[in-house]
């Protein structure tokens, strides 16, 4: 998160296509590109660029930075989640958006589409929820009340932090960060601390909300063996979304070749390595664990 007062713009213009370029590279050389993760970046870009057709529909930034008082005040929802969704320049939407990339790729990648949507739509809602108890407690127990229960502040960092404590948690080796060797799994503190130094203008509380964010959905996750109800709810959407794709394809071809597999049909080639998705019968290759149709997870039924 970045807090209203202290903007980048001197650096800001003219990064965008610097955003476009590094993305279709990204996507280029992968073998199957995470469309969750695509999504995101799609969408915090449209936002920021707020295009004529969606003046009507999007509020103002003034309409959704993150503030505490006004938010526990007002009972603000929009404030409470669209926030994180916002960015202030060029270079704060650049950052974020690079950094959502290489994050989302790999997470994505490794829990399949469905777990990568749930978990984000959990961070975002922890990050929020934590940075705001964190605000209100420092306001009770310190009266602390500027600059972070009155402070503004938008951006997809607090969640971004949270990302990198999942994907660090389970490392041994070590990283450079900003020329200091420190352990992986430390390295969000680390940059918590040097943001904080070297940056003005960043929301202090937003970041460690984040990393607080990450090491609770880390002991969650360890201790809660169930179901993922939203994932089950993301994969229902996913599943009512697609029927109609899979109707017309039972009416018109019963068997559509795709890239590595196909849709209702059998196989006429060897499908000992082959594996039908439960979810719209694509037929995927062995080496992967969730349906390139559709995300569902891989079951123990094979062709």
């Amino acid at each position: 998160m970045e807090r209203g007062r202290g903007r980048w713009s001197s650096l800001s213009r003219g990064m965008l296509p610097l955003l476009a370029l590094h993305t279709v590279t990204e996507y280029y050389r992968l073998d199957r590109e995470p469309p969750v993760t695509a999504a995101l970046v799609a969408a915090n870009t449209i936002i920021y660029l707020r295009p004529t057709f969606l003046h009507s529909i999007l509020p103002t930034i003034n309409q959704v930075w993150f503030n505490p008082h006004l938010i526990l005040k007002y009972e603000d929802l929009k404030r409470f989640f669209l926030s994180a969704f916002y960015h202030l320049d060029d270079s704060h939407l650049v950052y974020n958006m690079l950094s959502l990339l290489w994050k989302g790729i790999q997470l994505e990648t490794s829990m399949g589409s469905v777990e990568f949507a749930s978990t984000v739509a959990a961070l975002v809602a922890m990050s929020q929820g934590i940075t705001l108890l964190l605000a209100k407690s420092l306001l009770l127990f310190f009266d602390y009340e500027r600059p972070y229960y009155q402070e503004y502040a938008v951006g997809f960092s607090g969640v971004l932090f949270a990302m990198k404590v999942i994907l660090n948690a389970q490392s041994d080796d070590y990283t450079y960060v900003h020329g200091l060797s420190v352990p992986t799994r430390y390295t969000a503190w680390a940059e918590l601390i040097l943001i904080q130094m070297f940056i003005p203008g960043v929301s202090f509380i937003g970041h460690l909300g984040g990393i607080l964010t990450g090491l609770l959905f880390l002991r969650l996750k360890a201790s809660y063996s169930g179901a993922n109800p939203l994932r089950t709810i993301i994969r229902g959407l996913g599943h009512a979304l697609n029927w109609p794709l899979r109707f017309v394809n039972c009416l018109f071809r019963r068997q559509r070749i795709g890239g590595r597999g196909t849709v209702g049909g059998r196989q006429t080639s060897d499908t000992s390595q082959m594996w039908r998705c439960q979810g719209c019968t694509f037929d995927n290759s062995g080496w992967l664990s969730v349906c390139e149709m559709c995300g569902t997870s891989r079951t123990d039924d094979v062709l």
